[in-house]
């Protein structure tokens, strides 16, 4: 999952830099996910969902602690954690979360749906080698 995660936020991050920085431009994959699910679910599933998956990634990565989920389901938060966090440790923290939050997708509505999403929004994204029936796990070997 966590592979599937990377190159999600590869694929949004190619071609753009740090200027204007903005907490969408930092948790791109979320903000992408966030119109076709609030559409499937709701600006309050959506929400629970991404809150979800923040509470689950800040059980490894600390730093994701002080990220708010506001009402709207943008982030609170990042801009002034990114100016003091290293930036290798930013982006597993941004992995981390696109994981737990595809792994609670997949979830909720099974891997099919989740994979159909995904293409639909990113259909330059190679998918062929990826396997979602098993990605819930996060490949967290705790």
């Amino acid at each position: 999952m966590r592979d599937f995660a990377g190159r999600l936020i590869a694929c949004e991050s190619s071609g753009r830099t740090a200027a204007g920085f903005e907490a969408s431009a930092a948790f791109p994959v979320p903000e992408k996910l966030r119109g076709p699910l609030t559409v499937l679910m709701g600006h309050g599933g959506f929400r629970a969902l991404l809150s979800r998956a923040l509470a689950l990634a800040t059980e490894e990565v600390r730093w994701l602690g002080e990220v708010r989920v506001n009402e709207d389901g943008t982030f609170e938060g990042v801009k002034v954690l990114q100016a003091r966090i290293d930036p290798d440790e930013f982006h597993e923290g941004r992995v981390v979360l696109v994981a737990e939050l595809l792994g609670l997708l997949i979830a909720f509505i099974g891997s099919n749906l989740t994979s159909r999403l995904v293409r639909e929004i990113w259909p330059q994204l190679g998918l062929d080698d990826l396997e979602l029936a098993n990605g819930n796990k996060n490949e967290n070997t705790k």
